[in-house]
């Protein structure tokens, strides 16, 4: 059951009605599927069109999964009887998932409180400043704690929706579902959520593009010297202007640069190791998971650009 919300976005309702509610040829329907809203009729979207929506808060009396596919805008309040609705939902079993800004309004229940759980990384600041009894995770893709679960943006929805399947009726299931979604058949939550890289301010007299254009070869002492100060000085102007050490800086950007090859190029990974400075297909295995949070090889496959 999907508890929707004027404006309701489309987006996210689809993620979970794709993966709950669809009939597929082929794929046995183990879901009952439904949406409702806390004042039945037309309920407006983000796409411009309206939707009807018969079904009130009393549906979720019955519904063994309670789904928020977003909650916009996110400082939209509960109101009494959705708060009651959901609490009493929660207490008699029912499992409650967020897809993105859906985990403003469950925070609101008092139910994350004391645990950890995950939005769009765009968002995540905000969360924990409003909500600072809970433990937010910039670095997952979804959480998972039985009675509640939470995702990170839209995407990443998909892939909580296709772990609860994997929960409910096994692998094989949600694998033969991934692929008539043409889905990758798992992305586990413990990924990070592949945030854009922010653009660098070079305070530092053009040492960004230098040292980005000497990857393979260039190192902190070079640094130094490029800037014309000890290595000493460098990290003070690193402490203060950039908020880490060069040598953390310049590892930065060679994953950076790494993540951009896996995303456009062909290239092997021992050749990426060695163009972006560091040195083997070990090296940067070891380097890109501590990093980013998995293999260079599941990087590509989920974000190969053609």
């Amino acid at each position: 059951m999907a508890l929707v919300r004027p404006v309701q976005s489309t987006f996210e309702l689809g993620c979970a009605a794709e993966v709950f509610g669809t009939p597929r040829p082929g794929v046995p329907q183990y879901y009952e599927f439904d949406v409702c809203t806390e004042t039945p009729g037309p309920v407006p979207t983000t796409a411009g069109y309206t939707m009807s929506v018969p079904l009130g808060l009393s549906a979720l009396a019955s519904a063994d999964t309670v789904i928020i596919p977003g909650w916009l805008p996110v400082e939209a309040p509960l109101s009494p009887a959705v708060r009651r609705a959901l609490l009493q939902a929660h207490a008699r079993g029912a499992r409650l998932v967020t897809i993105c800004s859906g985990v403003f309004a469950l925070a609101r229940t008092g139910l994350l409180d004391g645990r950890s759980a995950t939005t769009h990384w765009a968002r995540a600041e905000q969360l924990r400043r409003e909500f600072p009894k809970v433990r937010v995770e910039t670095d997952k893709l979804y959480v998972d704690h039985g009675d509640v679960a939470t995702s990170a943006g839209a995407g990443a929805g998909i892939d909580l929706c296709l772990h609860l399947v994997r929960k409910d009726h096994g692998a094989a299931y949600a694998a033969l579902l991934s692929r008539h979604m043409v889905m990758p058949p798992h992305r586990d939550g413990g990924q990070v959520q592949y945030a854009p890289t922010p653009p660098t301010t070079d305070a530092l007299g053009g040492l960004v593009e230098w040292a980005d254009a000497r990857l393979d070869t260039v190192s902190v002492t070079d640094l130094a010297a490029y800037l014309r100060v000890s290595p000493r000085t460098l990290a003070r102007r690193f402490a203060e202007q950039i908020g880490m050490s060069p040598g953390a800086w310049l590892l930065s950007r060679r994953i950076a640069a790494a993540r951009t090859l896996l995303e456009e190029t062909d290239l092997p990974v021992e050749a990426i190791a060695a163009r972006v400075g560091l040195g083997s297909a070990v090296n940067l295995r070891r380097r890109f998971r501590a990093h980013v949070g998995t293999t260079p090889g599941a990087y590509r496959r989920a974000f190969r650009l053609s």
